[in-house]
């Protein structure tokens, strides 16, 4: 009996070691790993924020602004786009939690004006060769589906399918194309917030 009770012991023994030793290891290798993944990110956000802005002489990382877009409660980050001094646009990440499969993220251009100077998909979890097609589908010239050149606050930015849209959806993926769109709308909502904002300071300077 003593002896079961000796091995019991051990073997628990063991186990709590095993387990000690296999988080700490966890915990290390979140440390290691942590910065280049948190770099990588903002690597690739610097890269998408240079794909779909205007010129620019600043620095819109540095100079990003977060404005929850009205009715909401989550903020959308503004990284906005000056050449000497002027306004030429900015870049907006922006999101929509009604993807097919989840949360779609993008960062979406605009010029000074308020017209789509170019997005970039950031994430998604969408069907591949359906609802993934998105990053390529509403910047091509065929029908109505581009969004690029398009000013939400003149072209109605919801698909076809739906009353008054004016934007071509993926095919077999509607669910998608009005999340992105969604995505799109939220993204120029803050964008003007933004400028109301910023022209306000100003006028009070």
């Amino acid at each position: 009996m003593s002896k079961n009770k000796s091995s019991i012991a051990t073997m628990v023994l063991s186990l709590g070691a095993i387990t000690a030793i296999a988080a700490a290891l966890l915990a290390w290798v979140n440390d290691v790993t942590k910065t280049p993944i948190e770099e990588a990110r903002n690597a690739k956000k610097v890269t998408a924020i240079q794909d779909v802005t205007p010129a620019f002489t600043n620095d819109p990382i540095a100079d990003a602004d977060s404005i929850i877009p009205e009715g909401e409660d989550r903020t959308v980050v503004v990284f906005p786009a000056f050449e000497d001094g002027i306004l030429t646009g900015a870049a907006v990440e922006t999101y929509s939690m009604d993807g097919f499969s989840g949360e779609i993220a993008l960062m979406v251009g605009f010029d000074a004006a308020g017209s789509i100077t170019g997005y970039t998909v950031l994430s998604h979890a969408e069907t591949p060769g359906l609802g993934a097609k998105m990053n390529e589908w509403f910047r091509d010239n065929e029908g109505k589906r581009s969004v690029i050149g398009s000013n939400p606050a003149v072209r109605n930015m919801n698909v076809a399918k739906d009353p008054g849209g004016e934007v071509d959806g993926i095919t077999a993926a509607t669910i998608t194309s009005r999340a992105f769109l969604q995505a799109i709308r939220r993204a120029h909502s803050a964008f003007n917030q933004y400028c109301e904002t910023k022209s306000h300071n100003n006028n009070e300077q």
